[in-house]
């Protein structure tokens, strides 16, 4: 009698057991296995091609809440405080619920200046940014320029291990400051500019990006890291950035909160190589044996941007009048 009782009690155990493990495999199935957060360095950016940076700080924000996105993070420049309507956009940033971070006071190349001197504008912009709601103890460096030698590489590491700030790395380069100049240039010469087209080309460009480094993860980590994508607070993300999340979303990627995507495990990896102008995820398929001319692709060649700039017939003939007309409602 005691054995039948053990035997019934054993197999509602392994009944129980095989619920939970049903319920985990299901769930794992049915959480999406590609996440991506968005970073947008340099804020506040000063007046863009038809934005002041009050205007774009505020369709920033609506555009974000209008496809009801996750947090995205705002990586500070704090020389461009000394504004106070510039430190009011970054508290507007941070009212929204947007997380806030260090990118030094100056936006230095670390190959190009003394280490010390590097570290003091990381201290400076510390301070600066000292009350702002939501502010995380994240340092990016500016143009993923991690140094020059590994010894000076090395010292900023130290330093920010010491001062508890984690680098705030990227897995997902492009080069959209390079297509928003593009259209600066386009606009002081009274070109006319196609909006349709700068969309078209803005997204295949990002979206580009975002596939050629999760194809490179795959094949590096054989899995797909929490992505991070670098953007810049301009204004082709003020304008695109909710037809990007639309997109990616249709794509099967969940937009998530750099809080989470700074839990993946690749965090915690600090790569041995100097090659970290292209992210964290080009640095380690760089260690693995990857070729540097390999990490060449659409998003960060000048040339096929400007080809494809060209193919679209994104800026037309030099036309003042013209150019005001289509660019006075680019959503």
């Amino acid at each position: 009698m005691i054995k039948s009782t053990q035997y019934r009690m054993t197999l509602i155990q392994i009944l129980l057991i095989s619920v939970s493990l049903i319920a985990v495999t299901s769930e794992a199935l049915a959480s999406p296995s590609k996440r991506i957060a968005l970073t947008l360095d340099d804020a506040p950016r000063g007046d863009g091609p038809i934005y002041s940076g009050a205007e774009r700080t505020k369709v920033l924000i609506e555009s974000l809440k209008s496809v009801d996105a996750s947090p995205v993070a705002f990586f500070v420049t704090t020389k461009n405080l000394k504004h106070d309507g510039n430190r009011k956009r970054i508290q507007r940033y941070a009212s929204a619920g947007n997380l806030i971070a260090n990118h030094t006071h100056s936006h230095p190349w670390l190959s190009r200046v003394e280490t010390d001197e590097y570290i003091a504008g990381i201290d400076k912009a510390e301070v600066l940014l000292d009350g702002f709601d939501n502010r995380r103890p994240w340092f990016r460096f500016p143009y993923l320029d991690e140094g020059s030698t590994l010894e000076k590489r090395d010292q900023v590491r130290e330093s920010l291990a010491q001062r508890n700030l984690m680098n705030g790395y990227v897995t997902i380069d492009n080069y959209d400051w390079y297509i928003e100049g593009k259209w600066k240039e386009a606009v002081k010469q009274g070109k006319s500019v196609d909006m349709d087209a700068l969309r078209s080309v803005y997204l295949k460009v990002m979206l580009s990006a975002v596939n050629f480094f999760e194809e490179l993860a795959q094949n590096t980590l054989e899995r797909s890291p929490a992505h991070v994508l670098l953007m810049h607070e301009n204004d082709l993300a003020a304008i695109f950035i909710d037809d990007l999340i639309t997109e990616l979303r249709s794509k099967g990627w969940e937009i998530i909160s750099p809080d989470e995507a700074y839990q993946d495990p690749i965090a915690k990896i600090l790569p041995k190589t100097l090659m970290a102008n292209q992210g964290l995820v080009a640095a380690l398929a760089v260690e693995a044996g990857t070729k540097p001319q390999a990490l060449s692709h659409l998003a960060i060649e000048k040339e096929l941007i400007d080809e494809l700039l060209s193919e679209q017939k994104v800026f037309g003939e030099k036309n003042a009048q013209s150019a005001m007309i289509r660019m006075s409602n680019p959503h």
